[in-house]
This record gives structure tokens, sequence and C-alpha cells, in this order.
């Protein structure tokens, strides 16, 4: 289960990244800044490749996450990309990647609660004057972005 476990974390962090990206954006806007469509782009294609590696295992133990969905948008995206249809991935990013995100974070919390760390602990930053160290949760997984 922890590469699945990385997995959904990666999938959370493209999905909320995907969702900042259009955060004030219109339709039109992200049209016309490639650099900004790319990224979205990107984000859902990382979204939906570590959707596809998510073992059936995970699958069926969480049945209400639509785990199907990202493969069929990723298809779109990579093999039609000429033809994706922007206001698609904005109305996506916008009002359904969100709810998407939040069913991961459940998944997350289903292996927590059986004992299943989602995250390892490292060293945090030493406090002020020197006076004791903290320790806290890693903000991302240890895996190198692709």
């Amino acid at each position: 289960m922890r590469p699945d476990v990385l997995l959904i974390t990666e999938m959370i962090d493209a999905a909320e990244q995907a969702s900042r990206l259009v955060q004030g954006v219109s339709a039109e806007q992200l049209e016309a800044d490639r650099e900004r469509r790319d990224a979205l782009l990107w984000n859902f294609t990382v979204l939906e490749e570590a959707a596809g590696q998510v073992t059936d295992e995970t699958k069926a133990k969480f049945p209400h996450v639509q785990w199907r969905q990202p493969t069929r948008l990723r298809n779109r995206v990579v093999h039609g990309y000429w033809s994706v249809d922007v206001d698609v991935l904005h109305t996506t990013a916008t009002a359904q990647l969100p709810a998407f995100a939040a069913d991961l974070r459940q998944v997350l919390d289903g292996y927590s609660s059986r004992g299943r760390p989602d995250r390892l602990t490292i060293p945090g930053p030493v406090a002020p004057h020197g006076k004791s160290r903290r320790w806290r949760s890693a903000a991302r997984p240890l895996l190198p972005r692709l």
C-alpha cells in the first residue's frame, strides 16, 4: 500500500496545483496564456498517470473515488492535445478537482487510521535562539517531481 499512498499524495498535489493555476483566470485568459495552459496540462497528466497506477485493491476499498475519470481525461490530453477544449479543462480544474482532491484526502485518512503513515517525519527548522528543535511532517512526498 505504501506506493499507493505516494501516488495518491502526488495526485492531491497535482489536483491542487491545477486548481491554483486557474484560480481567478477565465477560460479565455487560459487559452491565451500558453505557459499556464501547458502547466495545467502537465498537472492533469501527472494526476492521470498516477491514477492509472493505483492498485485495484485500493480502488476497491474506496469505491466512492472516481478513479477512472482522470484516465479518461488523460487520454484526451495526451492523444488529442490539438483538440483539447480549454473550457473543459478550466471547468474540470475549478469545479471538479477540489472535490476529487478531498476524496483523495479521505483515502489517505483511511490509510492513516489503519496505522499506515501517509507522511514521513523529518527534522524541521531550529527554533529561534537555538532553544530547541521541532519535528514536523513532510509537506511533500519524498519523490522527485516528474
